[in-house]
């Protein structure tokens, strides 16, 4: 018997030691309960910076550094200005998450990492608390090479762009009209500061940028890992749509998700530039300066590095100092010669 009684007490032990263990393990996951695949749901605030985003970048980059006159400097000046650009930066990620949409192997790593509903709602909060999570699921990594791509493409599309604009600011110096004072100066500044401080609604569907992103075809790549902040963030915000998590009742978690504070200063600083840059702006040729350099190029950076790819760079004009020619000493001022009597 006291074998016995020992025998009981030592399973007892172990009994309640694996019990002390399962309480100190991981949380247990959800228990699986199989539902059809919600349908993937993208709330109207998405779509709408995405569209906005698509707009500038196809609107600015169309530029043409032909100008003919101070109306068509003014006109394009108006053109680059008007979208807030903080919603050029955000309306990028949005835009990114259509674009890992358009990849069928993340969408189904996504729909197979949670099957039920509970799962759904949990694996949503998990990256609404840190979008890096999403970079677990198979296909991720194909998603966000994909996006970087993409964005990288659109930032040096419009930075190109720009560059040929800044050219012409020096080449239409040879046109008289180039040097004329800008009209209206101070009404032109208020009206860029006005329309830089819109946020625009988006004429496109959604229907219309995923068909947009599904041709997207970016040269380069595949890119590996570390992503960028924002290239992770559009892929957290396409792995919420398919988990049916991104709809308008999601819009506080899905406006955490898409800020990226070193992109949002990037954004700040091109929009203090090109004002900065206006303000003292007086012949037209410097607006197009203005245009080029700051509205265009600078906008374009902004987006490539958000896309984590490299930067472009520009070597900075540095003047060659010339040492002073040494001054030679005058001559000696001579006689007049004397007069023959």
């Amino acid at each position: 018997m006291p074998k016995v009684r020992r025998i009981h007490s030592i399973l007892a032990s172990l009994t309640l030691s694996g019990l002390v263990l399962a309480a100190c393990g991981p949380e247990k996951p959800l228990a699986v309960a199989p539902s059809k695949p919600p349908e993937i749901v993208l709330a109207p605030r998405i779509v709408d910076q995405a569209g906005a985003y698509r707009n500038f970048i196809d609107r600015a980059s169309s530029i043409s550094p032909s100008f003919s006159d101070g109306e068509m400097v003014s006109k394009a000046v108006e053109a680059g200005s008007s979208i807030e650009s903080g919603q050029i930066m955000q309306g990028a990620i949005a835009y990114g998450a259509i674009v890992a949409l358009e990849d069928p192997a993340f969408v189904a790593g996504i729909r197979a990492q949670a099957v039920g509903e509970a799962q759904r709602a949990q694996l949503a909060e998990s990256l609404a608390a840190n979008p890096y999570n999403v970079l677990g699921i198979r296909g991720s990594g194909e998603a966000a090479s994909r996006v970087a791509l993409v964005l990288a493409e659109d930032g040096q599309r419009l930075y190109d762009a720009g560059k040929a604009v800044k050219q012409s600011a020096y080449d239409v110096q040879k046109q008289a009209w180039s040097k004329v004072e800008v009209a209206n100066r101070t009404g032109r500044l208020a009206n860029a500061k006005s329309l830089s401080a819109i946020f625009f609604d988006s004429s496109l569907s959604e229907s219309e940028l995923r068909a947009h992103a599904a041709v997207r075809r970016p040269a380069g790549g595949p890119v590996e890992a570390p992503y960028s902040q924002s290239v992770v963030r559009s892929v957290a915000v396409a792995a919420m749509a398919v988990l049916g998590q991104a709809g308008a009742l999601r819009n506080e978690n899905i406006n955490a998700v898409m800020q990226d504070p070193n992109i949002a200063s990037c954004a700040r600083m091109t929009k203090l530039n090109t004002n900065q840059c206006l303000a003292v702006s007086k012949p037209y040729y410097e607006d197009i300066f203005c245009l080029g350099q700051h509205i265009m190029m600078d906008s374009g950076r902004c987006v490539i590095k958000a896309s984590g790819q490299k930067e472009p760079y520009e070597p900075r004009f540095i003047p060659t100092v010339r040492p002073n020619k040494p001054t030679q000493a005058a001559a000696p001022a001579r006689k007049p010669a004397a007069k023959k009597k």
